[in-house]
This record gives structure tokens, C-alpha cells and sequence, in this order.
């Protein structure tokens, strides 16, 4: 039980670093992250299956995530759609391009294909590798905040015209960012796909919500701006999300509840803390 919920949270906790990214530091409310995370993991398993080691088709997967973000970017950017249409937009297209990815099929089995878990035995042992991986992404995500480019993207979200002064082109920023957020979520769905033996071109359905409860669900947990517990503070919400999660659809028989209640139980859990930070500010 307990591996499973550290094993989901810190492979899940990749995605909330890329939305953490968008949302929070970008100031981008980017959908893409819907069509981005079954876009890694179809490309993982068709890389996977192709017999190309796991090393590689993760860097393709980030490559593929990446290209998905440059779209909604570039849509933002060069067209002038509102960021929300934008990422839809390339969510929707993203549908039909992880069917073509995947060869025209809804769903690819790993069951009899070499994984990462494949060579590490289950419990402990896969817990160690997932927070190898995402504690190894958030250090580098963590560096790459302390370079001036870095600290450019991190000011964008707050402060345009001070980006602006500086002598920055904020649609480039905003493009790196939005590329590097997609990049990631397209890493976890990768790893999710190699621990749940599948891809499936509707992984991504209500991630993005998912990734905002697990978000805000970290917010109450630290309460800091440096930007190592932002990014601390994210893996932990993702823990906590997904342990909820677990209890929901365990033990939320007791009030009659069922699997196909957890998505109107993530939509609550977000309003619950949207309206606990709102009074919050407000007493502040």
C-alpha cells in the first residue's frame, strides 16, 4: 500500500513540477498537460517495443513533450490566442497524434517488453528508483532557477515589464518555459506507462486537474519562496494527493462512495483549497 502511493506520487510528482511550472511560475494556465502526458507514454512504449533502451526513449519522450509545448507556445505567442485556447487547441490535437504514435491503436501493452521496473525488483526497491528520478529532476530544475536565464523565466510570471527592462524577449522565455513544463510531463507519463505496463491515449484525461489538486495540496504543506521547497512542496502534495486518492477508493465505501466519485472528489478538494487560501489571504 504504502509503496504504491510513493511509487505514484513521485511519478506523478514529475507532471505537478511541469504544471508548477506553467501555472505557477509562468502564470500560464497551459491544458496541454492533458495531451503531453499520454504523448510520453505512448512514445515510450512504441520506443520500448522497437527495442530502444529506456535511457533513450525517455529522452524522446521529453523531446516529444517539448515539441507539444513549443505548439501551444508558438499558438500563444505568434497567433495571440489566450493561453487557455491555446493549450486546449493542442490538446485536442494531441488525440490524434498519440493515435498515430501508438500506430492507429488505443493502447499498447508492456507486459512482455523490458522496463526500468522490469530490472528492479517490486516494493522498496522501485520506491528508490522514482525518488532517485524526480528528486534528480527537481535538483536540476532547482539549478536551473539559479541561472540568470532561469531567474528571467521565474520573474516572467510576476513581473513582465521588468523582464522587459531588462532587455529579454518575453515570448522566448515563455517558450522555454512552456517546452521545459511539457517536457517533463511527458516524462511522467513515460514512467507511468512503464510501471502500469500499458500506455493508453486517454492517460490524460483529468491530469491536469489532478496535477493542480496535488499543487495546492502542497502549498499548505511549506510555506516558503525559495525555490528548492516550491519544488520540495510539489513532490509532497503529489504524495499526499495520491494517498488520498488511495483512501477514497479503499475505504470510501463506508459513505457509498466509488471509483467513478474520484473526479468529483478532486473537483472538491480543489475548491476546498482554493476557498482555505482566499480566507487565508484575506486574514493576512
Amino acid at each position: 500500500m504504502l509503496e504504491g502511493i510513493l511509487i505514484e506520487g513521485f511519478i506523478y510528482g514529475i507532471m505537478v513540477l511541469g504544471v508548477f511550472l506553467t501555472f505557477r511560475v509562468l502564470n500560464f494556465a497551459d491544458m496541454t498537460v492533458d495531451g503531453s502526458f499520454p504523448l510520453g507514454a505512448a512514445v515510450m512504449a512504441v520506443m520500448l517495443i522497437k527495442g530502444v533502451p529506456p535511457a533513450a526513449a525517455i529522452a524522446i519522450a521529453f523531446l516529444g513533450g517539448a515539441v507539444a509545448g513549443l505548439i501551444t507556445a508558438l499558438i500563444h505567442t505568434r497567433l495571440k490566442i489566450p493561453d487557455l485556447l491555446s493549450g486546449i487547441l493542442t490538446m485536442t490535437m494531441l488525440y490524434s497524434v498519440n493515435l498515430r504514435v501508438m500506430g492507429g491503436r488505443a493502447n499498447l501493452s508492456l507486459l512482455r517488453v523490458p522496463t526500468l521496473f522490469t530490472f528492479v525488483p517490486p516494493g522498496i526497491a522501485q520506491v528508490i528508483l522514482c525518488a532517485l528520478v524526480v528528486f534528480l529532476i527537481k535538483a536540476l530544475l532547482d539549478l536551473f532557477f539559479t541561472t540568470d536565464f532561469g531567474l528571467s523565466v521565474g520573474a516572467l510570471g510576476a513581473n513582465p515589464q521588468l523582464v522587459i527592462s531588462q532587455g529579454m524577449n518575453p515570448d522566448v522565455l515563455k517558450i522555454c518555459g512552456i517546452c521545459l513544463a511539457n517536457g517533463m510531463v511527458a516524462v511522467s507519463g513515460s514512467f507511468a506507462a512503464m510501471y502500469q505496463g500499458f500506455a493508453d491515449v486517454g492517460l490524460g484525461s483529468g491530469m491536469i486537474v489532478s496535477g493542480l489538486a496535488s499543487l495546492m495540496i502542497g502549498e499548505f504543506l511549506i510555506r516558503s519562496n525559495r525555490i528548492s521547497a516550491l519544488t520540495l512542496r510539489v513532490i509532497l502534495g503529489s504524495v499526499l494527493y495520491r494517498a488520498l486518492m488511495y483512501l477514497a477508493r479503499n475505504y470510501g465505501y463506508y459513505i457509498h462512495m466509488t471509483a467513478n466519485d474520484l473526479k468529483l472528489i478532486t473537483g472538491l478538494l480543489i475548491i476546498l483549497c482554493i476557498i482555505i487560501s482566499q480566507r487565508g489571504f484575506r486574514r493576512g
